[in-house]
């Protein structure tokens, strides 16, 4: 796993907090989806490893993935509160 990955899941704030909310939330779904794909080339790559080894490999990347599914979920809820709590435009009369 690349470090700019580990880097923001130890602090997402440090690093994203000046992003727009959309961007956000694509790059948690990107992030997720490339977990998810990774998975058979996962079992691929930890082949050669014991057995410990790739389960600890397999279980490091589901708990990766649920990360990345609370704060995606987290975003999506802070997205719709702020939507909730901006004025809708109104037009001219």
């Amino acid at each position: 796993m690349g470090l700019a990955i580990k880097a923001l899941l130890r602090n997402p704030e440090c690093t994203m907090s000046s992003l727009p909310i959309d961007l956000k939330i694509d790059r948690a779904q990107r992030l997720l989806r490339m977990i998810e794909q990774d998975a058979p080339l996962l079992a691929v790559r930890v082949a050669q490893l014991s057995r410990e080894c790739q389960e600890s490999a397999k279980l490091h990347a589901q708990s990766l993935a649920a990360l990345t599914r609370a704060e995606l979920q987290r975003l999506v809820e802070e997205k719709a509160i702020t939507e909730l709590s901006e004025p809708s435009p109104h037009g001219a009369d």
